[in-house]
């Protein structure tokens, strides 16, 4: 029987995401040979020396240097990151442990960078990085003429009360990790927007239609759905997921925003206004979506798998 032979396929993140550990299985049900750069155990136990050759790369004594193809799950380079728990290092010595997190992050991403220098397909790459924060993100798609909400991110508190004259508002953190909430009467008063002498805040204008996520690969929409909810963050509170189908305006302004931001694949996030109109909400760099395919008959994780198996064997 002829075997063909495939190139490796890298996923960066941790052993304990499902999402990775998903990928892996897949590729390895396709006998595409996968190499998993553990970056929540880096660097306590996982092992990564860089040479100053471009393509001098070891991971847990395996020479990895140019691989096929690269899927980023997450780098866990910060005590807030997803799966850290970093509290008692914290607690201990915080000077330390942030300068630890940035010796991490710092050799972490210059792995990064070098696969991007080699022309690896990177999904996704790290010079997309800046298009990540969403003060730069919807300015480049407003920008390039792509509909997002009115916006404002502030720490003034009379340009919130400005702001909130234009109508009904949300808000929310700049960065994540706090649900969406609709901005009232009380929150506009000198002691509540006091608050934002301590951190920024996202304002946007509220949109009461459907919110759609909708899954972008190498330039085509590999699924789109719908989410029933009755919250104004749907995050946990999805009463159904149901697949539906893009108008082709819609579904080619979803590929142009891939384009614009430089991403490879993302799930983005859009909310329709009150005219109907899809807003953009936000492009993730790493979305997650076995949830999606679980409870809405979407193949994300199949079209991903399909796509780094074709890197694999050179197609």
């Amino acid at each position: 029987m002829l075997v063909t032979r495939t190139g490796t396929v890298v996923l960066v993140g941790s052993r304990e995401d499902a999402h990775v550990q998903e990928m892996a299985r897949r590729l390895s049900a396709e006998d595409v040979d996968s190499v998993v750069v553990d970056t929540l155990a880096f660097p306590e136990e996982t092992r990564l020396s860089l040479t100053e050759d471009l393509a001098g790369i070891v991971v847990d004594g395996r020479d990895v240097g140019r691989p096929a193809a690269v899927y980023l799950r997450g780098l866990h380079a910060h005590p807030l990151a997803y799966l850290v728990d970093a509290q008692d290092a914290m607690d201990a010595d915080w000077r330390t442990t942030l300068t630890a997190f940035r010796e991490k992050s710092a050799l972490l991403n210059g792995l990064l960078g070098r696969w991007e220098r080699l022309g690896v397909p990177l999904y996704n790459p790290p010079s997309s990085d800046w298009v990540m924060h969403k003060p730069a993100q919807l300015a480049a798609l407003q920008a390039a003429g792509l509909p997002v909400p009115r916006t404002l991110w502030t720490n003034d508190a009379e340009a919130v009360r400005r702001f909130a004259r234009g109508g009904r508002v949300a808000y929310k953190p700049v960065m994540g990790g706090a649900a969406t909430r609709e901005l009232r009467a009380e929150d506009l008063t000198d002691e509540r927007l006091a608050a934002l002498s301590a951190a920024p805040v996202t304002f946007q204008e509220l949109l009461p239609g459907e919110d759609l996520r909708v899954y972008v690969l190498d330039g085509a929409v590999i699924a789109s759905l719908r989410i029933v909810t009755a919250s104004l963050d749907f995050r946990q509170n999805e009463e159904r997921i149901e697949l539906v189908t893009l108008p082709e305006d819609v579904a080619r302004a979803c590929v142009k925003a891939c384009e614009v931001l430089g991403l490879r694949w993302t799930g983005l996030d859009l909310k329709r206004d009150a005219d109907g109109v899809p807003r953009f909400l936000e492009l993730n760099g790493s979305a997650m979506f076995l949830g999606f395919d679980a409870r809405g008959g979407s193949d994300v994780a199949g079209h991903l798998t399909r796509a780094l198996v074709r890197h694999a064997r050179g197609e």
